[in-house]
């Protein structure tokens, strides 16, 4: 595992989660730009530990990232029945938002990548004008496949971004982040998965009380059926949690 050891952790089934607040996590991550250090960051939830779980390159993957978030309230909730509880939360699109404005005062440069081009044309206009002292140095859509791969990568490269967010589906965005880590010329590679969806208007995130009752999951299955067979790994994740109990944060993968 490539995370620093300066950061603490709890695994959850072999996988290292930072045990750091969000601020703290701000923190380290506006460090780790200012001293130009390659990062691959997954903000991971439930689905993509049992994906880990099932598929050894997944967990590949996952292994070579440089900083882990629980992204998913099941994580959290698997670090206290595992006896080795997580200090909070730290969601994809919150940290997103909390980058962005630490990249207010700094100038960060930022490229977007991913999701549907009408979709990355709102979220780009849209950060645009929330952020203002952010420069956005290019987006383009996540509709391309190996063949395009390589344009994609040089493109980005030529930019150097401080940030490069990737919206692509975490099967999709993950691994091809750690395939062209070395060669994006980018310091941090966040995977951000649906979150230009709800920032170009095209979705809504659940309401604040939805997400205090940790129902969002919930909400985003009522909203979007088409997640129901995805969403059948949530119940198997907490069926192993509650068999597993403290073998949850002991088990070496």
């Amino acid at each position: 595992m490539k995370q620093s050891n300066s950061i603490p952790t709890v695994p959850i089934y072999g996988i290292p989660f930072s045990n750091l607040t969000m601020q703290e996590t701000v923190q380290w991550l506006t460090d780790v730009i200012e001293k130009k250090q390659e990062t691959h960051v997954i903000t991971a939830n439930p689905i993509m530990v049992m994906a880990a779980l099932d598929n050894t390159s997944f967990m590949q993957v996952m292994n070579q990232a440089d900083l882990i978030v629980p992204d998913g309230s099941g994580v959290v909730w698997a670090a206290n029945v595992g006896g080795q509880p997580l200090k909070e939360r730290v969601t994809g699109f919150d940290l997103l938002h909390e980058l962005m404005k630490a990249g207010e005062t700094r100038g960060y440069r930022v490229y977007l990548l991913g999701a549907s081009p009408d979709v990355i044309q709102a979220a780009h206009e849209r950060l645009h004008d929330m952020y203002p002292g952010v420069q956005i140095v290019g987006s383009r859509d996540g509709f391309f496949g190996p063949a395009e791969d390589e344009a994609v990568v040089s493109e980005i490269a030529l930019l150097e971004p401080d940030i490069l967010f990737v919206a692509r589906g975490a099967d999709t965005q993950e691994p091809w982040i750690a395939k062209y880590r070395h060669r994006l010329n980018s310091t941090i590679m966040m995977g951000v998965g649906g979150s230009f969806d709800v920032i170009s208007g095209r979705t809504k995130r659940a309401p604040k009380w939805v997400q205090n009752l940790k129902l969002e999951w919930f909400y985003r299955l009522v909203k979007e059926p088409k997640r129901f067979l995805r969403m059948l790994a949530l119940p198997k994740f907490a069926w192993k949690v509650m068999r597993d109990k403290d073998k949850v944060t002991k088990t070496k993968i």
